[in-house]
């Protein structure tokens, strides 16, 4: 029973290396609070999270300096207490030439993978057998540019893996394309596959797999839109179904999206806006792919950046990175709604929530 494990959440924030950046919360599986359990300063801006369980590891994206004094990208390779959640740094190493917004695992939590927004980079870098992070493996630089004036240049946003663990996709909002990359680990390369485009000015964010199902969805920062696809597992190829608003046909005001997420049972999706600071909620039509509208959920807060599902799909807890708070939803498993619980912890400029259970 998943009740009966200990559930951790790890938070990643905008902080100056001086002050925390990095908070472990212990998560009440009942009631959706979080209990502040121990908070770590020492990075510049650890944004971005990802967590082996299994091995105990928790990953963060950080900035570092190069031999020419210049800004890059840095990752940060910790240990965690099971009882406690006590963050230990176990080492930290530069990824690629320019700052970082995403990190992820792959599945056999072998490498890490890491894009840069500001470089238009991807990287890819080996663990150590002690966790730590090895040098640089494999970098691939994008290249070109889109209708927009932030669209200037490529800009990689984010890098995710598919269930069979042969495949990464990357948004690159700058680029208006979502790439797939072959996953060749024993050679340590990432190696282009195959690129998929979206409408001019939808800037691809981040993305999510189905967690049974053979679709794909994106959600687009800079057009306030969620993008469907088929996924072909064996070959690595993206289909798009539909593209669908984020946002109240009425809304007028300033957005841009962040975050997206499908509930563990694989019947609803959320995504996050900023600007109308809500978690739209959709319902997966389990034969299509398709989207259909729920609801917006106000999400109490300014700026909510990314969001996390508990493990068991029960809550909905949402990073809000302007009013510095982390609040809890209870999640309607039949309907997909949000309802607030009264929850709330107050962090500093919270960006990336990572769940992770234990026993």
């Amino acid at each position: 029973m998943e009740s009966k494990k200990k559930i951790f959440a790890f938070l990643g924030s905008y902080a100056d290396a001086a002050d925390p950046g990095l908070y472990a919360c212990r998560f009440d599986p009942d009631t959706g609070s979080l209990e502040l359990t121990d908070q770590t300063a020492g990075l510049q801006n650890p944004t971005f999270l990802d967590v082996n369980a299994e091995g105990l590891k928790l990953y963060a994206i950080t900035e570092g300096t190069d031999a020419e004094g210049k800004r890059c990208g840095a990752a940060a390779a910790y240990g965690f207490d099971p009882g406690t959640g006590k963050l230990s740094l176990l080492g930290k190493e530069l990824t690629v030439p320019a700052t970082t917004c995403h990190i992820t695992l792959d599945r056999t939590h072998t490498y890490i993978m890491v894009a840069s927004y500001h470089g238009g980079l991807i990287g890819l870098s080996p663990l150590l057998e002690d966790g730590r992070i090895g040098k640089t493996a494999d970098i691939r630089r994008h290249e070109g540019s889109s209708v927009l004036p932030v669209q200037n240049q490529a800009r990689a946003h984010s890098v995710f893996v598919d269930r069979s663990n042969r495949y990464a996709v990357v948004c690159d909002l700058g680029l208006d394309r979502v790439f797939t990359y072959k996953l060749d680990l024993a050679a340590g390369q990432l190696l282009p596959h195959d690129e998929v485009r979206v409408a001019p000015g939808s800037g691809p964010r981040h993305f999510v797999f189905h967690p049974s199902l053979p679709y794909g969805y994106v959600i687009n920062e800079l057009g306030s839109t969620i993008t469907a696809f088929t996924y072909d597992q064996e070959n690595g190829k993206l289909g798009e179904i539909q593209t669908v608003s984020t946002l109240p046909a009425s809304y007028e005001g300033d957005n841009a999206c962040a975050d997206i997420h499908i509930s563990p049972d694989g019947k609803f999706l959320y995504g996050s806006n900023r600007g109308h600071d809500s978690i739209v909620v959709y319902a997966i039509d389990s034969s299509t792919g398709k989207l259909t509208l729920v609801e917006h959920a106000s999400t109490l807060g300014g700026h909510p950046r990314n969001f996390a599902l508990s493990p068991d799909g029960r809550f909905l807890l949402v990073a809000n990175r302007d009013s510095n708070q982390i609040v809890t939803f209870s999640r309607d498993e039949a309907t997909g709604k949000l309802s607030p619980t009264g929850n709330r912890l107050d962090v500093s400029k919270p960006v990336c929530i990572k769940f992770v259970a234990i026993g």
